[in-house]
């Protein structure tokens, strides 16, 4: 016994040992962990240029002032580095003398009947006059030609940075870490080793010493002794039985439903721009939803009305994932489905249909109307369909089942503001049922004929 004694001491000394190697381990591998000081990545990062500093070609104006004129005046038919209606102006004052743009600007039709030679290579290449602008000064104009004599700047990203790949700080830590776990793990596994070695000798020191370890008698298996309890087996299968009763129900009640359903579509088409910042009414693409079945998939000739002018998105258009690389790339699939050659303003007749995905999708056997919801109940789209002003990928908000249907129709009050179609069955139906306002379910919206026939 006394020597069994020594050697639990001893196996206690290593343990306490072991430990105190672990924490030695630790703590220097941590104090080793390289460190990159502030100072020399002050000093190794480059100095960023000055926006803005480049002077204009000719004229001493503000390149700030010239902007806001330029937005104002030139930015309909004009952008900087891209054909539109007129030509690109980025560096116009290195293709014309300044003499020249103060007259054109002023009064571009006076100057094509001079018969002036760039005016006239102008007017018969764009096909169009430019509109007069004597309210402008001089000055005026050399703040705009400071403008677009700016050097045009990459576009930034979402993450920061510029081109096409977001700047990142390099992990300092990552070595240091992957150390200390690699150290950890190794100290571990070499503890339980020890540990059962010596286990093992002090085994063999009780055996020589005439010690007899006591061994744990088998007992009846877990499982035995629960097959032997007719009570807790008849629990336990009643409670399976519910469990999978309850999830087979919740499974069969959603076949068919594909709620959040949100595919990538060939072209990438962004809502939060288009019906939330620019704040376009969702039913100037989708027109048919007023009087039609169907709301429809838009024709890319509704999208042309607006990108036959707007061939990019402007530069602070970013958001997490997207930035204007991309989205100009979008703008650019357009043209190409269309037919459009944005360089010489005109369609080239060769077209590629596109193959949307369509998103939302009842049976058959579901009938469903858009103008009786939109232009006769007043219902905005976003009630099914969700805050579309802020999705960037287009998904099915709601499940569109029959549930959901009647419990809308039971709670919806019907608009009769300016609503004659329902006033005569609203009048008789309300001194019916005593209430001033119905709701659709009152009106007859819970008919099973109304929506399946």
């Amino acid at each position: 016994m006394k020597k069994v004694g020594n050697h639990n001491s001893i196996s206690g000394i290593l343990i306490f040992s072991l430990a105190l190697m672990l924490n030695f381990s630790i703590t220097s591998s941590a104090q080793e962990a390289p460190k990159t000081p502030a100072a020399s990545l002050t000093a190794t990062a480059p100095a960023a240029p000055a926006a803005g500093t480049a002077a204009p070609a000719a004229g001493a104006g503000d390149a700030a002032k010239g902007k806001e004129l330029f937005k104002a005046n030139c930015a309909a038919c004009h952008k900087l580095d891209a054909r539109q209606t007129g030509p690109a102006l980025r560096n116009v004052a290195d293709r014309h003398d300044m003499a020249w743009i103060y007259k054109w600007v002023h009064n571009s039709s006076e100057m094509i009947k001079s018969g002036d030679a760039q005016a006239n290579a102008l007017f018969a290449e764009y096909k169009s006059v430019m509109t007069a602008f004597p309210q402008l000064s001089n000055a005026d104009i050399d703040n705009i030609i400071a403008y677009t004599s700016t050097p045009k700047e990459e576009p930034k990203m979402a993450g920061g940075g510029t081109g096409g790949t977001p700047r990142t700080a390099a992990p300092a830590s990552d070595i240091s870490n992957g150390l200390i776990l690699g150290i950890l793990i190794f100290v571990l596994a070499a503890l339980i080793v020890m540990l059962v070695l010596v286990n093992r000798v002090l085994r063999k020191i009780a055996k020589s010493n005439g010690i007899v370890v006591p061994e744990k008698e088998p007992g009846v298996p877990i499982w035995k002794a629960f097959a032997r309890n007719q009570f807790l087996v008849f629990v336990t299968t009643v409670i399976l039985m519910l469990a999978a009763g309850y999830y087979v129900y919740g499974y069969l009640m959603q076949v068919g439903v594909d709620q959040n359903y949100q595919p990538i579509q060939p072209i990438h088409y962004s809502h939060r721009i288009h019906a939330g910042s620019n704040q376009i009414n969702c039913k100037y693409c989708h027109s048919s939803a007023r009087v039609s079945k169907n709301a429809g998939i838009p024709s890319l000739n509704v999208c042309m009305n607006c990108h036959k002018n707007i061939a990019e998105v402007s530069d602070t258009t970013n958001t997490d994932g997207y930035g204007k690389p991309f989205y100009d790339a979008q703008i650019q699939k357009l043209y190409d489905a269309v037919g459009w050659d944005k360089g010489a303003q005109k369609y080239t007749g060769k077209t590629t249909p596109v193959k949307w995905v369509r998103i939302h999708n009842l049976p058959d056997f579901a009938y469903f109307n858009h103008s009786q919801h939109v232009t006769v109940a007043g219902v905005e789209c976003q009630t099914c369909h969700g805050p579309v002003q802020t999705f960037e990928i287009m998904k099915q908000f709601s499940p569109l089942t029959m549930g959901w249907c009647i419990d809308c129709h039971r709670k919806t009050d019907v608009k009769m503001e300016g609503n004659d179609y329902y006033k005569k069955i609203h009048d008789e139906l309300s001194k019916k049922y005593g209430v001033d306002k119905l709701t659709a379910a009152q009106m007859g919206g819970l008919e099973c004929g109304k929506c399946h026939y």
